[in-house]
C-alpha cells in the first residue's frame, strides 16, 4: 500500500503521524512511504532520517494526498484537507467529529473512509490509541496548571507543593480514567492536596488501594462536584464518554463561586470540553479569564511536547496501520472488531452511533458499511 504522511498545519503543532522507525517497519513489510518534507523536522526528525528508514520526501501536501491510499495523520484534517480526499481514500488519525461538525460534513461529502484513532477499543475496555495522548495530556495538565496558577499569567500566585509552614495547593481532577490518573499521580508527586472525583466506585477502590490516603477519591455527583470545585485552587476537567461529546459538569454560577485567580485545565476540550465556560485555544494564546477563573484549553495538548507524544502515539498506531496496510481496510476492520470501533465515517455515510446521534446523521453500522 502507498502510505502518505502529511505535515501537521494546526497551530503549534509539531508532531507527525510516524517516526522514521515506524516507517522502517511498514517498508519491511512490503509497503510505499511518502512523508511530506520537513513534516518532522521540528522535533529532530528529519528528511534525512525519513530517507534511510525507506521513504520518499515529497514537496506537498497536495501531491501526497493525491496519490497516497491511506493517508495517517495526528490532528483532524482541516477544511482544506478535507476538501483534498478522494473518493475511497483511507484517512487513519483522530477526528473528534462529534463537536466539530463542519469536519463532519466535509468528511461525509468527501466520500472518503476515516477511522479515528480516539474509538479504537481494545480487549479491556480501553481505547489503546487515545491512551498514550491522554497520559501525555493527564501530566502537562498539571505543569500547565501549576504555571497558569502564577500570579503573572492571571492565577492566584499560589505553588502547587507549598513550603513548610504553608499548605499546597488543593487539585481537583474530575474522571478517574487514563487522563485523570496521569494528572493526579504528576500533582502528588509535586506535593499537592489531590482529590479524584469518578462514577465508577471500582475505580476508585482501585486507586485507593493503589495509592492510599495520599489521593483523596470522591464519588461524583453534582453536590460532590460543586463543593470540590467551589474549593479548588486548581480543577482538571478528565470526562470522556468514547465518541461523543463531553458533559458539562462545571457550570458558569460554579465559577462565580471560586476562588479569584483559580484555575482550571479542560483536557476534555477536544471532545467540547466539561465546563460550561470552554472553549477551545491554542499553544499560542492558551488561556482566557472568566470569571474570574483562568481557563488553559488547548485543544492540542500534547503537541506541546510533540518529540515525545510523536514516539508514543507510533509506538500505539503501527500494528493497527500494518493490519490496514497487509489486508486492506474492508478485511482489516472485518476481522478486528476493535479496529472497526473506530470506523467513523465511510462513503458518505456515518458509522459510528454517538456521533450520527449528536449531529442529526443517518447512522449506519460499521458492519454494514463494509459488506
Amino acid at each position: 500500500m502507498l502510505i502518505g504522511v502529511p505535515k501537521e498545519i494546526k497551530n503549534h503543532e509539531y508532531r507527525i503521524g510516524m517516526t522514521p522507525a515506524g516507517v522502517r517497519e511498514l517498508v519491511t513489510a512490503g509497503h510505499q512511504l511518502i512523508i511530506e518534507r520537513d513534516g518532522g523536522t521540528a522535533i529532530g526528525l528529519t528528511n534525512e532520517l525519513y530517507e534511510a528508514a525507506g521513504a520518499t520526501i515529497i514537496d506537498t501536501a497536495e501531491e501526497i494526498f493525491a496519490t497516497a491510499e491511506m493517508i495517517v495523520k495526528v490532528k483532524e484534517p482541516q477544511p482544506n484537507e478535507c476538501k483534498m480526499l478522494r473518493s475511497g481514500q483511507l484517512l487513519f488519525t483522530y477526528l473528534h467529529l462529534a463537536p466539530d461538525p463542519q469536519q463532519t460534513k466535509l468528511l461525509v461529502e468527501s466520500d472518503a473512509v476515516a477511522i479515528a484513532y480516539e474509538t479504537v477499543t481494545d480487549n479491556h475496555a480501553g481505547l489503546p490509541l487515545l491512551a498514550p495522548m491522554s497520559e501525555v495530556a493527564g501530566r502537562m495538565a498539571i505543569q500547565a496548571g501549576a504555571h497558569s496558577l502564577e500570579k503573572s499569567q492571571g492565577g492566584l500566585g499560589t505553588l502547587l507543593g507549598g513550603v513548610p509552614g504553608v499548605a499546597p495547593a488543593k487539585v481537583v481532577v474530575i474522571g478517574g480514567g487514563v487522563v485523570g490518573i496521569n494528572a493526579a499521580r504528576m500533582a502528588m508527586g509535586l506535593g499537592a492536596d489531590v482529590t479524584i472525583l469518578d462514577r465508577s466506585l471500582p475505580r476508585l477502590k482501585q486507586l485507593d488501594e493503589i495509592y492510599g490516603p495520599q489521593l483523596k477519591t470522591l464519588y461524583s455527583n453534582v453536590e460532590s462536584i460543586e463543593e470540590e470545585v467551589i474549593a479548588a485552587d486548581l480543577v482538571v476537567g478528565a470526562v470522556l464518554i468514547p465518541g461523543a461529546a463531553a458533559p458539562k459538569l462545571v457550570t458558569r454560577d460554579h465559577l462565580k463561586k471560586m476562588k479569584t485567580g483559580a484555575v482550571i485545565v479542560d483536557v476534555a476540550i477536544d471532545q467540547g470540553g466539561c465546563f460550561e465556560t470552554s472553549h477551545a485555544t491554542t499553544h499560542q494564546d492558551p488561556i482566557y479569564i472568566e470569571e474570574g477563573v483562568v481557563h488553559y484549553c488547548v485543544a492540542n495538548m500534547p503537541g506541546g511536547v510533540a518529540r515525545t507524544a510523536t514516539f508514543a502515539l507510533t509506538n500505539a498506531t503501527l500494528p493497527f496501520i500494518l493490519a490496514l496496510a497487509n489486508k486492506g481496510y474492508q478485511k482489516a476492520l472485518s476481522d478486528d472488531q476493535h479496529l472497526r470501533n473506530g470506523l467513523n465515517v465511510h462513503r458518505g455515510k456515518v458509522t459510528y452511533k454517538a456521533v450520527a446521534d449528536v449531529l442529526g446523521y443517518e447512522y449506519q453500522t460499521a458492519e454494514d458499511a463494509i459488506r
